[in-house]
């Protein structure tokens, strides 16, 4: 061990190395205050200066963030794209690859590629917002509103004619304007998102965001960074003399046949490589090698890969849609599938067109035995053409589609603010019904943050020195350290004196860093002229490394096992002073604890209904004392015991089920786990964020890229975490039940109110030769659009259980609450043929009076329907209230009431007002009888939901099992058919035979 005398003064200067073997130089160009100086005064500079706390956004590090301006009435166009483009299908010119290394692309060449290229990332394009627009009026319910229109206009009904285009236009214009402010908040967010880069533009290095990266741009790739674009790798950082040595190597390429560089042996046959490895990449999430790959002078370097070695530059071939990345994300996005959600509201208004079209016969037959015309008089509402035009508008939800997509809208906006972005709406729905969540562990379950217990350290060895020769083991790139090196280093605020020990003057002379065989990390080290080997990783590869006592390997391995026991992660320290044995310095405990929420956010999940399951790469003893601390269940096995571990049919599908976590699982292995929990009816949540995970995003119900997840993962998931911890999938699940809850109340209001009229009307054209003017009716279709446009704002709770779509349950009550209503006003129209009057009180008019009774008992119904365990939101009550008030205005002063019908039997005329007008008295009246039939329903709505079976209708039986249909495919994945042909008969034939093992067919 070295002396502990230093002087920062006199440190060893000198070149510095990073990577393998390459020197640790500065850059050509500008340089940040950790690349001056000696490379341990700035690493101790930086373990002293280091304070917590949370990156800034990408939205405050780079204001502009402005996308290319387009002119306000050029709606048509795409925005920072020229017209007759498209950005999927551009093919990089050759002499957009001749970019300068030194000088990099000219700022004013930038907007010109772009507009070609597109922008660097894979979100989808946006809406055309006029189309959008229109597609408000497409849609079975809409085509019906506009043969309305059509119907109208051919009577000359004009009122009705501008009233339902008002209604038409209303619903568009709202909904577009409320999906559009959603959209809009959810985009803001995807800032914090982005992946950043380092480019070389107008000759300097220039930090931006990756998605402003166009074709040509010269960008540094280096260690522990994320790779912004496909890129072909120019030269080392250092050496930028070799770019006339890759131009030369381009030159000799052109008039080849193109290959494919995977940086791997394939057939038997080596790559052609040229000099040496520029930089090594973690492919792992494309192509699954576990191994880290060489890259060389002019191989391709892919999208979102991690870089895990080496500094280079390299220049951009492709932007993100365009590559490899990228064109698998498009195959995985391929088809728009309009969901589970799409086909309910389309289920319900086929069933509504079926009802009012039954309605429409009954009342023709009606008209026909009272001799009613088909459509003369044109201004009277009774022909049989007004007939339909009435009960169209009355039986049709106009705004059904346009409330349920905005509530939805609304609802994403919402979980926005728990940064959670929803890239589908309709994941919405799916994630309210979940019942499994298959959740990863680190930065899900614990806290990402990993930190150093009190180390194990050997007899005779000071814990001072063992800290500093971990340090010295360890990455040095201060600006991208790995976790486990970043939290090694910053250990040793608590060690000063091993902090003096790195200021004597310490030289790297090689860094070799962690890979998946050797199993640990490696750095050659000079100090006073003696050379250290410094090695630190898993403690068995470090404890072969040295020739220690039997008793201290004994004990060594021991304390080993004693760690994974408890769920620490161990890394064993060793030195080699010159070429003396190797000595063994003890090791280190390492442990990402649980978050602080978590426990208590996973009892809160099972309260709602919802069964946790833990799905790590992690060992299994770590994920078992995971789990213990969590209260989550010790039933975790390994993927040997669920892939290989020979069980099949149900009993697997058992296993899977009943587990309370995976460990040591592969992206591979959440697919087969997520399909299996769906065999048995359960609505799944994956989180993932590779990849490779894709797959299993696509698979489950609802897939959620966490916090950090690479932007192929993003595009593969219905919703994207900003925010680490299962307490945001909770809260967003919370959210999602409650937006679910405004969909159903409103859609059980809208079904009660079109048989309410339905019943009403259709009795009264029969019985008493009696309708509402067509005039009212289209008002009081305006009024119950106008009022409940606000329900997406209003305060709903949500249920204790996983939700979903109980299609008998709600037209079981929906058409019981409008049967009650229909009776209600055929109540209070029955009262006004008696001779006192009945209602009315002084003078007043039928048409007003039904007018005003429906309107009420119409728009209160939402407050029953919506439930009492929260209170109404202030825009909910202001917009009914609103709509109340014009309801009685309209009764007061009598407008569009028109002339009196001649009824059988005749309603007394003396309390008729001529004038359509009605006493204030009979209104206050009305609003007292309105509110009797509304509690009236409340109670009737509460009976009916405290009635098991039918609170029970309509729900899918989860976790539901069939054995026989298990066991025949489990039967079936073993059997493969063959081919056999006999060469002496020069027969063939096909045959069943069992399948061969992977070990098998790996041989």
């Amino acid at each position: 061990m070295p002396n502990i005398e230093f002087d920062l003064e006199n440190g060893l200067g000198g070149e510095k190395k990073d990577g393998a073997g390459s020197q640790r130089g500065h850059s050509i160009y500008d340089t940040n205050q950790f690349d001056t100086g000696d490379e341990y005064q700035n690493l101790v500079r930086y373990i002293s200066n280091y304070r917590e706390g949370r990156r800034k956004s990408v939205a405050s590090i780079s204001p502009d963030d402005e996308a290319i301006r387009k002119p306000w009435w050029k709606f048509w166009a795409k925005k920072g794209t020229a017209p007759g483009m498209d950005p999927n299908t551009f093919e990089v010119p050759d002499d957009w690859l001749m970019t300068e290394l030194r000088q990099g692309l000219r700022s004013s060449e930038i907007e010109g590629r772009r507009k070609l290229a597109g922008w660097n990332e894979l979100s989808t394009e946006k809406e055309n917002m006029f189309l959008k627009f229109l597609s408000y009026f497409t849609g079975p319910i809409l085509y019906v509103m506009e043969l309305a229109v059509v119907l109208a206009a051919g009577l000359q009904d004009w009122i009705d004619f501008g009233v339902i285009i008002a209604i038409l236009m209303l619903n568009a214009g709202v909904g577009w304007y409320q999906e559009k402010q959603a959209a809009d908040v959810v985009a803001s967010l995807k800032g914090d998102i982005a992946l950043r880069a380092t480019v070389i533009r107008d000759g300097g290095e220039q930090d931006i965001k990756a998605r402003e990266l166009v074709p040509g741009d010269i960008v540094i790739i280096e260690e522990a960074q994320v790779v912004p674009a496909d890129t072909r790798l120019i030269c080392a950082y250092d050496n930028p003399e070799a770019f006339e040595e890759y131009k030369q190597l381009m030159a000799e390429e052109v008039g080849e046949e193109p290959k494919e560089k995977k940086g791997s042996e394939e057939d038997g046959e080596e790559d052609t490589h040229h000099g040496i490895s520029l930089v090594a990449c973690d492919q792992s999430a494309i192509t699954g090698e576990s191994l880290a790959v060489d890259k060389y002078m002019g191989d391709t370097t892919y999208y979102t890969t991690g870089c895990k070695r080496g500094k280079a530059y390299g220049i951009v071939t492709a932007n993100a849609r365009a590559s490899f990345v990228g064109r698998t994300a498009s195959l995985v996005q391929g088809a728009k599938d309009q969901g589970h959600f799409k086909a309910i509201m389309n289920s319900i208004g086929t069933a509504l067109l079926v009802v009012v079209v039954l309605w429409i016969l009954i009342a023709w037959i009606g008209g026909f035995f009272h001799n009613i015309p088909l459509a003369t008089p044109m201004e009277s509402s009774t022909n049989l053409l007004h007939y339909v035009l009435i009960l169209l508008i009355v039986g049709v939800p106009v705004g059904l589609p346009v409330v349920t997509t905005t509530t939805l809208a609304v609802g994403a906006a919402y979980l926005a603010k728990e940064k959670a972005i929803v890239q589908k709406l309709t994941a919405i729905e799916s994630l309210a019904g979940v019942d499994v969540l298959c959740s990863d562990k680190t930065g899900t379950l614990t806290a990402n943050q990993l930190s150093i217990r009190e180390p194990f350290v050997n007899e005779d060895v000071d814990v001072n020195w063992m800290m500093a020769v971990a340090a010295l083991a360890s990455s040095h790139n201060i600006k991208s350290l790995d976790p486990i090196d970043k939290v090694t280093i910053l250990t040793l605020k608590r060690y000063p004196k091993a902090r003096e020990i790195l200021e004597q003057g310490w030289k790297t002379e090689k860094y070799t860093p962690f890979d998946p065989v050797s199993k640990r990390i490696t750095a050659v080290c000079i100090c006073d002229g003696v050379r250290y080997t410094c090695a630190k990783g898993a403690p068995k590869a470090i404890l072969n490394l040295s020739n220690c006592s039997e008793e201290t390997a004994t004990l060594f391995k021991a304390k080993a096992s004693e760690f994974a026991r408890r769920g620490f992660r161990s890394l064993g320290v060793a030195v080699q002073k010159n070429d003396e044995p190797w000595d063994l310095l003890g090791m280190l405990s390492m442990f990402d604890p649980p978050r602080e929420d978590t426990a208590q956010t996973i009892a809160e999940a099972q309260i709602l209904g919802l069964q946790v399951k833990m799905l790590t790469g992690d060992a299994i003893a770590i994920a078992k004392e995971t789990c213990k601390m969590l209260a989550l269940g010790t039933k975790v096995y390994n993927s040997d015991r669920l892939i290989h571990g020979g069980l099949s049919g149900t009993t697997q599908h058992d296993l899977v089920e009943r587990a309370d976590g995976f460990a040591e699982v592969f992206p591979e292995h959440k697919y087969q786990v997520v399909e299996m929990i769906q065999q048995r009816g359960h609505l799944t949540a994956m989180t993932g964020d590779g990849v490779n995970d894709a797959p299993s995003l696509k698979k489950s119900d609802c897939g959620i890229a966490v916090e950090g997840a690479s932007e192929a993962a993003q595009a593969a998931a219905d919703i994207v975490f900003l925010a680490p911890g299962l307490s945001t999938i909770v809260s967003a699940i919370k959210i999602a039940r409650q937006i679910f809850q405004r969909m159903k109340a409103y859609i059980q209001y809208r079904i009660a109110l079109c048989f309410h009229l339905e019943i009403y009307l259709v009795t009264s054209m029969v019985i008493i030769n009696e309708t509402l003017r067509t005039d009212l009716v289209v008002f009081l279709a305006l009024f119950a659009d106008l009022a409940t446009i606000a329900v997406a704002y209003d305060n709903a709770h949500f249920e204790a259980r996983p939700v979903e779509w109980q299609l008998p349950k709600i037209w079981i009550i929906s058409v019981m609450l409008g049967v009650l209503l229909a009776i209600a006003t055929w109540i209070l129209r029955g009262s006004l043929f008696l001779p006192s009057g009945g209602f009315i009180q002084n003078f007043g008019n039928v048409q007003e009076i039904l007018f005003l009774e429906i309107s009420l008992t119409e728009n209160w119904l939402i407050f029953v329907t919506r439930g009492g365990q929260t209170y109404p939101s202030l825009q909910l009550v202001l917009a009914i209230f609103g709509v109340d008030v014009l309801s009685t205005l309209f009764c007061v002063f009598g407008w569009l009431s028109g002339p009196s019908y001649e009824t059988s039997p005749a309603t007394p005329a003396r309390f008729i007002d001529n004038d359509g007008r009605t006493s204030i008295v009979t209104v206050i009246v009305v609003w007292c009888y309105s509110i009797g039939v509304t509690i009236v329903i409340a109670i009737v709505y509460y009976l009916m939901n405290q009635i098991s079976w039918l609170d029970n209708l309509g729900r899918k039986k989860r976790s539901r099992q069939d054995t026989t249909m298990e066991n025949i495919l489990a039967h079936l994945s073993k059997v493969a058919i063959e081919h056999e042909r006999d060469e002496v008969k020069g027969t063939s034939r096909f045959h069943l035979a069992s399948k061969a093992s992977e070990a098998e067919m790996d041989e």
